[in-house]
């Protein structure tokens, strides 16, 4: 695996998921972070974005996902970014973490997290 890692941190969309219909319904904010682990010596040492992949891309097609799509479950959402950014980009390893701040728990919880690493 490459030691390289392009990051893209605390991404914050509005989204409509979750297990009940309220949440469906009212909607909520969602952060997510993506690790890309790629060799980025070509792209340094050129100076050149077409060997490297494109943030603003990626930010976008998160941004998409999380927001004109619906899931249940923030594994479910999780997974489709990963399965999205691996199908349109080339790196060894994509990393997705999916927050939902306050989720409903019938008590105090800052927040909930999943994390899944996928290759291609």
């Amino acid at each position: 695996m490459a030691s390289d890692r392009l990051v893209l941190k605390k991404m914050v969309f509005y989204g409509y998921h979750g297990a009940f219909a309220a949440e469906k319904e009212l909607g909520q904010q969602f952060e997510v972070d993506v690790e890309l682990y790629l060799d980025l010596k070509s792209a340094a040492a050129a100076d050149d974005l077409e060997l490297s992949v494109n943030y603003v891309e990626v930010y976008t097609l998160v941004k998409e996902i999380v927001e004109e799509r619906e899931f249940s479950l923030i594994e479910t959402l999780a997974e489709t970014i990963a399965g999205e950014i691996l199908s349109a980009y080339t790196v060894e390893e994509a990393v997705v973490r999916v927050r939902k701040p306050f989720p409903p728990s019938g008590g105090i919880l800052d927040h909930v997290e999943v994390e899944i690493s996928r290759k291609p």
